[in-house]
């Protein structure tokens, strides 16, 4: 299990980096939107994720990976948004905001550490789509949660959804990384 919390650290730095290049090109504009309109976001990009492993012709150059590291870091955006509320000035602290990204993603890791320990890596036997399909059931409660006003009668609420889509993400990130290393091109 320490190898999925390193590698999981890993995939996450690399999101992180992303995350922090965007914040310094935009700014926090995201903050602007209402958590269900980040949810929609995610929905977006699983629905794409979806349709590229359902089909073979792609026409815009962005890969499956690049659509994972978008669900990891608008889940840690949704999980902001949802402490903070939205606000109509997006001239955030850009450190503030780093460290609640760094905040949320240390507690997804202890989250996962304590689920993979519980489920025995489960997760490291199923299928990049199957994951995909467990994001997009994922997507599509916290959306119905969203339209019952947050409300809950015996499920996990908002917060515990994103956590599970972030996971899940670096779950398949983490196989397309492992993949990539195991492909070794045969000399002529």
């Amino acid at each position: 299990m320490l190898k999925t919390s390193v590698q999981f650290q890993k995939v996450v730095a690399g999101c992180r980096d992303l995350f922090s290049k965007k914040l310094q090109d935009y700014g926090a504009a995201w903050r602007v939107l209402r958590p269900s309109s980040i949810t929609d976001q995610i929905y977006i990009k699983v629905n794409r994720i979806r349709t590229l492993q359902m089909t073979d012709k792609k026409m815009i150059d962005e890969s499956e990976e690049d659509e994972f590291v978008a669900i990891v870091n608008y889940s840690i955006v949704g999980l902001i948004q949802l402490e903070k509320g939205m606000s109509n000035d997006f001239n955030e602290n850009n450190e503030e905001i780093m460290s609640l990204y760094d905040r949320y993603a240390n507690e997804a890791r202890a989250l996962m550490e304590k689920k993979n320990h519980d489920y025995g890596e489960a997760w490291r036997d199923m299928r990049i789509s199957s994951i995909t399909d467990l994001i997009y059931q994922k997507v599509l409660r916290t959306k119905q949660i969203e339209d019952n006003q947050g409300k809950t009668i015996v499920s996990e609420g908002l917060e515990a959804n994103y956590f599970d889509m972030l996971n899940y993400a670096v779950f398949c990130l983490i196989k397309f990384s492992e993949q990539a290393q195991e492909f070794k091109p045969k000399t002529i």
